[in-house]
């Protein structure tokens, strides 16, 4: 049975990017890519997702405009993948991700911390406003129905502002 989706989540910008990064393997394919792999193979042993499975996944992250996929090789023809501008822009998404389960551990319970290459300094990112500088996850920032809203979103969101105007959560 697939899964059901509420009529609010085919516009939720959530949801989309679940549809992009929603399965594990995928979040460690693109893990993969950031780090400079490419190659199939390469994948395989860090991964250690079958072959057919790792297809599947790839297969679909170059349907989707996440990964190109290039000959570097012609006989036997061999492939790389490699992100699309569309797929380094979830970089902020893996990095905000790791981030946020470092957070949940002591510094010498971290397998793995993003470090400043230039200056060989671990670093801790945020995700900030950069018209005040403030953190996002401070409660004063709120997702509200956008432009492109159509009714159940925009009766989503205009109930929460009932609820927050009249004291109830």
């Amino acid at each position: 049975m697939g899964a059901r989706v509420r009529l609010e989540d085919r516009e939720c910008p959530l949801s989309a990017t679940m549809g992009y990064v929603g399965e594990w393997w995928t979040i460690l394919i693109l893990h993969d890519c950031f780090d400079g792999f490419s190659r199939f193979d390469e994948f395989q042993a860090n991964i250690g997702l079958s072959s057919s499975m790792l297809t599947a996944r790839l297969k679909e992250l170059v349907a989707r405009g996440v990964l190109d996929k290039r000959l570097y090789q012609e006989r036997p023809p061999r492939y790389e993948y490699v992100l699309t501008e569309f797929g380094r822009s979830l970089r902020p998404v893996l990095v905000a991700m790791a981030a946020w389960r470092n957070a949940q551990l002591a510094p010498e319970q971290r397998a793995m911390v993003l470090m400043d290459e230039e200056t060989g300094r671990e670093v801790e990112p945020l995700v900030v406003d950069p018209a005040s500088g403030a953190e996002v996850s401070q409660a004063r920032f709120v997702y509200a129905a956008g432009p492109a809203a159509g009714p159940e979103m925009i009766a989503r969101y205009a109930g929460r502002r009932a609820r927050a105007s009249s004291g109830t959560s």
